[in-house]
């Protein structure tokens, strides 16, 4: 492993808010998802993530995984057909990233069948939106507190006024406001709808590089 440049494999990257802030802790990204995603910012494969998984794990030192989430997002339940069913990813991909053996963080909303995860929460980074995601690891992660929400959302679909904090969720408006909010610049309003704010995975990705130096020095 390179010492300053430790490698991470980001699988369903969609366009890149996880992979900037593993960028942004000090780590060589590289991008994997079966779509085609033009915006991400660093080097991106398209494959599917949990073939490419099990086939080249082994060439980077951890993996962060963000499996498609409208199984258990509550905004899908309001719009999608009756009877309509989504894959569950979590499952195949958590066995395989016990089965690589590597420090592995995967990430998704709220209601998602993670194991023991924390929450991040947008208002812990100063962001104006809250966000909320759960992160499950094969390691400790330390959170900051979550501190009571006391500043209050635009109504879901509308863009935010003053003093209000923004949902980036389905057609918002406001993509401005949104870029700004969870500090994305280069992506659009399909793109922010799925990403998480670079801030996440940036405190996320201190803590796991500095157990990957731990191990390499014992």
């Amino acid at each position: 492993m390179n010492t300053d440049k430790p490698k991470i494999l980001d699988l369903f990257c969609c366009g890149g808010g996880a992979g900037m802030g593993y960028h942004l802790a000090g780590f060589e990204v590289v991008g994997v998802d079966i779509e085609p995603q033009p915006k991400y910012p660093f080097e991106f494969i398209r494959d599917d993530a949990i073939s490419f998984l099990i086939s080249h794990g082994n060439e980077f030192d951890a993996v962060h995984a963000s499996p498609p989430c409208q199984a258990f997002t509550p905004a899908t339940k309001q719009w999608r057909g009756e009877g309509r069913e989504y894959n569950d990813f979590i499952s195949a991909t958590r066995k395989e990233l016990i089965a690589l053996g590597r420090p592995w963080v995967i990430e998704n909303v709220v209601g998602a069948p993670l194991v023991d995860p924390v929450l991040l929460c947008g208002a812990m980074f100063g962001l104006k939106t809250y966000r909320h995601r759960l992160f499950e690891s094969s390691h400790y992660l330390y959170v900051p507190a979550h501190l009571k929400h006391t500043i209050p959302q635009a109504k879901m679909g509308r863009a935010p006024k003053d003093g209000e904090f923004i949902q980036v969720v389905g057609h918002f408006s406001g993509v401005p406001f949104a870029q700004k909010a969870m500090n994305i610049g280069w992506l659009g309003q399909k793109e922010l709808a799925q990403a998480i704010p670079p801030a996440y995975t940036e405190f996320i990705g201190l803590q796991l590089r500095a157990l990957l130096m731990t191990r390499r020095a014992a």
